[in-house]
């Protein structure tokens, strides 16, 4: 049995910068995650977008910030293991974890840190009719590539930081952006909402989409509705991004026995779940001074870390010392 001394459920910046702590700490450390390639919704859902609240970063690419964090954990040299979906977690007689996936049961820990992000989830749909195979061709959840964008005319539809963000980015890009939202309320931050309303983008409250007019191969007309007056609207448009949430299923979670906080994981001031020796961190995680973050998600996984060595060994210290201060040949 090739037996670790965490195994980090989750490749985004969280569980990647737990492992890179785990190996600084000089713990045998396995990734596994259900995507083909690391970086989470870093690389799966937003790569072109800009993130600011990194510390050291004035902004950088999503998808660069993806590449630096798998760098870092590479060099201790973990285990990765891709495109594999967690489905069980059992603890054994000897008190170690087995992990169960949709395509292997020989993953075994004394640890685990589940760093899943929202959890499994996948992007709300609108219920309007058009031909599936337009999806990833004219109709987006996620914007991989922004230049596929350039000179066409945009229709966003949403009120988070991923629509007000994406109006900003495309303002300058497309030939013209509209964004419709169902309220006069977004959940975006703020600084950027106000930025959309300065940029070139013709922002529509209190609308939605009743129906998306096509031909075999593209989209040519949206037809829009004001909520409050059923009054209606077409727009002639290229392309269409919907960024109204994710469905999020988390039964999986519940079912392992896991206290659970709505549709997080409750966990303690050092990370620990209701299972002795499993930890979450990240947005997967609830405590009473939660703040969803890339930065707080660095600290949560290497809180757990630590506390995961003492768990290992109880006469280790948590707190190893500044990094700055140990031997390292990395």
């Amino acid at each position: 049995m090739d037996l670790y001394d965490i195994t980090i459920i989750g490749g985004g910046p969280t569980g990647l910068f737990g492992s890179f702590y785990a190996g600084l700490r000089g713990l045998k450390v396995k990734v596994i995650d259900v995507l083909p390639e690391l970086g989470g919704q870093l690389t799966a859902l937003y790569p072109e977008k800009y993130v600011y609240d990194v510390a050291g970063h004035p902004k950088i690419l999503a998808k660069d910030l993806a590449k630096n964090l798998a760098t870092q954990a590479s060099l201790f040299k973990p285990t990765i293991v891709l495109g594999e979906k967690v489905l069980d977690l059992k603890k054994g007689e000897d008190g170690n974890w087995q992990i169960v996936t949709d395509q292997a049961d020989n993953h075994y820990s004394k640890t685990v840190l589940l760093a899943l992000g929202a959890g499994a989830c996948v992007p709300k749909k609108l219920d309007a009719d058009y031909p599936r195979e337009l999806e990833g061709e004219c109709i987006f959840y996620a914007v991989k590539n922004k230049e596929r964008f350039r000179g066409k005319n945009v229709l966003i539809i949403g009120g988070g930081d991923s629509a007000v963000d994406w109006a900003n980015e495309f303002s300058v890009l497309a030939n013209k952006v509209t964004l419709i939202h169902r309220r006069d309320g977004f959940r975006a931050v703020q600084t950027s909402v106000e930025e959309m309303k300065r940029n070139k983008v013709d922002v529509k409250t209190f609308y939605e989409l009743k129906e998306i007019k096509t031909t075999d191969k593209s989209v040519e007309e949206a037809i829009i509705f004001d909520n409050r007056t059923g009054k209606e609207e077409t727009l002639k448009v290229d392309a269409i991004v919907i960024n109204i949430g994710f469905v999020i299923n988390l039964d999986f979670l519940k079912s392992w026995g896991l206290k659970m906080d709505v549709n997080a994981i409750s966990v303690n001031e050092m990370m620990e779940t209701s299972l002795p020796g499993v930890y979450a961190a990240g947005d997967i995680a609830a405590h009473t001074a939660k703040l969803k973050l890339i930065a707080t998600g660095a600290a949560e996984a290497a809180t757990a870390v630590n506390f995961a060595v003492t768990f290992i060994n109880p006469s280790a210290k948590a707190f190893p010392g500044h990094s700055s201060n140990l031997n390292l040949s990395i």
